[in-house]
Formats: structure tokens, sequence, C-alpha cells
């Protein structure tokens, strides 16, 4: 009996995720303990407890208020007609922030505040961006051109698609109205 081959898709490219999952939730609490008895160390421990608390109400208010831009960004957006993609990738950072900030400690919390700023997070959005982009798959086409494939344009308006003579697959080209489409009627 053969063993089967492990497929050479996207399971075999993402073999480093558990290991850097499992090194992050084992590293980050670490690097976040270490840091709070830093700090505690420097000021004293209820200054550090003060400081905690404090971090996480500047937290809550920052979400509070950059959320409450984020949304409406996002409808005046909607309202206008326009694609929301930056107000979608603003929302999207302020929450990820905000989910940062929940957790206790300083060095999240840091993070969480980069990413809620709205002047550092022009630069959390570009690298979105360019993740994001790199984990769009196109979808190939038939035909070698863009669109469909043959007998299909870019555009779906007037002048949709490329008429065919019916010849070709004894199937005319799309008219003034759309495509027909034959077919039974089945009751």
């Amino acid at each position: 009996m053969t063993t089967p081959t492990p497929p050479a898709g996207p399971r075999r490219r993402r073999r480093w995720v558990r290991p850097a999952l499992a090194a992050a939730f084992v590293v980050v609490p670490l690097v976040e303990i270490w840091a709070i008895l830093q700090v505690g160390q420097l000021v004293g421990p209820w200054w550090t407890i003060l400081l905690l608390v404090l971090d996480s109400l500047l937290g809550a208010w920052l979400i509070k208020r950059e959320g409450g831009r984020a949304w409406s960004a996002l409808r005046t957006a909607l309202q206008q007609g326009r694609m929301p993609a930056r107000e979608i990738a603003d929302g999207a950072l302020i929450l990820i922030g905000g989910t940062l900030m929940l957790s206790p400690g300083f060095v999240l919390d840091i993070a969480g505040i980069l990413l809620i700023l709205p002047f550092t997070r022009p630069v959390a959005r570009r690298l979105l961006t360019t993740v994001v982009e790199r984990r769009l798959v196109v979808a190939p086409t038939f035909g070698g051109g863009p669109g469909f494939g043959p007998g299909f344009g870019t555009g779906f308006g007037p002048g949709f698609g490329s008429p065919s003579t019916p010849g070709d697959d004894e199937r005319p080209g799309p008219g003034p109205g759309g495509p027909v489409v034959r077919g039974d009627v089945v009751e």
C-alpha cells in the first residue's frame, strides 16, 4: 500500500503557521510579563497597576472615538456611492487595535494604540493592503484575454461581449436585450 503524497496547494505552503502561532502564544505573554516586571521595578507595583488601568481607559476612549469616526466615514462613502475600501481597512485596523488593547500589558497595548491612532494608521493600512493584495487569487481566464472567456468582453453594458456568427455553435450572440438563452419549459 502506498501513502498519499501531501497536496502541493495552500496546505503545504502554510506549514509555518502552526509553529508561529504556538511561538506567539508562548513568547508574547512572556514578553508582556517581562515588560510589566521591568516597569514595576522602575516605578513600583502600585504605579504599574495604575498605569495599566490608565492605559486601558485611554484605549477604550480611543477605540470609541476612532471607531465612531470610521463608522461615520463608512456611511458617508456608501451614501456617496463609492467603494469604501479605505474605510473598511480603517475599521479593521481599529478592531484589531482594540483587540490588542484588551490584553493586559504594555507591549500589545502600544501595538494597539499604533493601529488606532489616525496619524499612525496609514502606515498600517499600507501594510494591510500589501498583505491582502498578495493573498488575493486571480481567477484564470479562458480564451487568453481578460473577462470570462471567448464571447465575453470586459464590460457589462451595451456592446456586452463579442457577437458571434450563427454558424459558430448555432447560437446567436447577445442581442440588444442581452444574451438569448434557449431552453424548454418543464412543468
